[in-house]
Formats: C-alpha cells, structure tokens, sequence
C-alpha cells in the first residue's frame, strides 16, 4: 500500500463561513475524513505547514513546500497539497522549478467550494488526487482538477466561480480522471502502443512533425519494433504534409521508416492502413509501395 503525505495549507477547500467571509479553519484530518474510501487505498499521514488563504501565500511559503516534501521525500511515495485556486497555478509552477523531476508525484489540488457543503467539487478533486498518487505511472509536479492532470508548468486559472477552473495552455492535459480510472495521453502511453498495435498513424502538426517532448522516445520505439506500419498524416485538413519542410518532420523521416499521408485525408489513410494490414504479410518496401500507390484518387501528390 502506497504511502502519501497530506500537505494541507488552507484555501477555499479547507475554508468555513464567519459573518466576514470564507476562511480556512478545516484541519488535514477533516478534509481527509470527508473521503474515507482513499484510506483503502493509502496511509496517509497528514501535516499543515501554513493555514492561508492563498492570495496571502508567497515565495517563503513555496520554500516551506519545498522543504517539508525534502524532508519527508524518501519515507512516502507521492505528495498531495491541498491549496486555494487563486495562486494555485504560480505554486505549481515555482515547485516545478524547486523541485525539478522529480519521479514521484507531487500533486496540487483545491476547489471551488468548501469541503463541508452538501454541493461541492473538493471530494471529487481531494479523492482524484489520491488516486493519481497512487498509480505508479505519475511523477512529477502537477495540477489535479475537475478531472484533469495538468502540468505545473502549464496550469491557469481562467474561471473564478466554475468547477472547470484550470486551464492547460498551449500543452495538452497529461491525463484525464474519471470514476477513479485514470487515463493518459501519448507521453506516457508510447511504449504500450508501439507494443500492442500493428500501425500507429500520427495526426502531426502543421505540415508534419512531432513535438520534441517526444521525439527521443518515438525514434528510439521506431528502431525497436521496425516491422510496425508507422504513418505520418496532418490534423491540418487542406494542402497536405510534407514532413521536409521543418527539422522535425525532415528527421523523423530520416531515421524513421515513416510512410507520409501527403494530401490522403485522415479517414482514408486509417482505412487504407487496415486494409494493407489485412491483405497479407507485406515487407516494408512492398508495404511503401501499395500504400504510394493511388486508389480512387485517393492521392495525388505520391
């Protein structure tokens, strides 16, 4: 059973009503006794290192984070801090920075409304957050919210009062939670579909390229499993590939054995690549040709 340390450090989540306004006066051991289904999952052993709301927190409080998870780092598996949203995203992008890959997760959460209401989001996102934790594949500083895994990086707060508060900018969410199942995007998910499927078709960039966040990994899977059908096409819909264009679709080609879609639309490509698949046993120069080759004007550029 995982072992997760509960940083509480007040917020919205952990707030009360007074007659001047919400104020952070729920305890770690309240908030957690509001989810007793994670306690099957977890020990869980809780600490408050500061009680804010948390347009008061500042730099000295990130160091405070920093150093109660430094300290504490090699007797848990994963770190859950419940904070208020308002600053929420500049935490989790200064602890990105303090504390910088780390392999075991480190995972920021709050909510929209206190815990102790009868309508609230904070059960949903503390018990999502517990879950994430726990699963062996998270790592990392991230944002856990509304069901969405965020990168601490990328996090913003774009809504004051809805539960879909967070925003992922320019980057896509890491992961999404639902009903405890936790699903994640291509960066962690690589290895498995290169081992598993027969094709892989790409919906790239632009006129063809895959960021550099997965490049390494892709060309290294590529040289491993060289009999696997690898097509590139765009999520571009007029004008086509061509992956010589940029460096990195002009490298991808080079040291992969990638076959480009050109100006074939998205629904043909996947439907041509089953067909090859199920024709017969083709070598890859036999596959490269008979994908070239035109069919019902399919193509026109190869």
């Amino acid at each position: 059973m995982k072992k997760i340390l509960f940083v509480a450090t007040g917020g919205t989540i952990a707030s009360k009503k007074t007659e001047n306004g919400l104020t952070p006066q729920i305890t770690p051991e309240e908030l957690i006794s509001y989810i007793p289904e994670v306690e099957k999952i977890c020990e869980i052993t809780a600490v408050q290192p500061f009680n804010l709301d948390s347009s008061n927190v500042v730099p000295e409080n990130w160091s405070m984070l920093v150093k109660v998870i430094r300290e504490h780092y090699d007797a848990f598996d994963g770190f859950i801090i419940a904070h208020g949203t308002d600053t929420m995203a500049y935490t989790a992008a200064a602890l990105s920075y303090m504390i910088q890959n780390s392999p075991k997760p480190i995972v920021i959460t709050g909510a929209q409304r206190p815990i102790n209401l009868d309508i609230t989001d904070a059960k949903t996102n503390l018990s999502d957050s517990f879950y994430y934790a726990c699963d062996d594949a998270s790592q990392g500083v991230q944002i856990v919210f509304d069901g969405k895994v965020i990168a601490g990086t990328r996090a913003k707060k774009v809504r004051t009062k809805s539960y879909n508060a967070f925003s992922s900018i320019d980057f896509p969410y890491l992961a999404v939670i639902q009903d405890r199942r936790i699903l994640r995007y291509l960066p962690m998910l690589l290895p498995v579909i290169f081992e598993h499927y027969d094709a892989i078709i790409v919906e790239s960039f632009g006129v063809g390229g895959i960021p550099s966040s997965i490049k390494d990994m892709f060309y290294e899977l590529c040289q491993k499993y060289p009999e696997k059908m690898i097509v590139l096409c765009t999520q571009v819909a007029h004008e086509g590939s061509d992956m010589t264009v940029y460096e990195v679709g002009h490298e991808m080609k080079k040291l992969c054995n990638v076959l480009e879609s050109y100006d074939m639309t998205p629904e043909a490509v996947a439907a041509k690549t089953m067909w090859l698949l199920g024709n017969r046993p083709m070598d890859h120069e036999s596959r490269e040709k008979a994908f070239y080759k035109p069919v019902n004007y399919d193509t026109v550029w190869s």
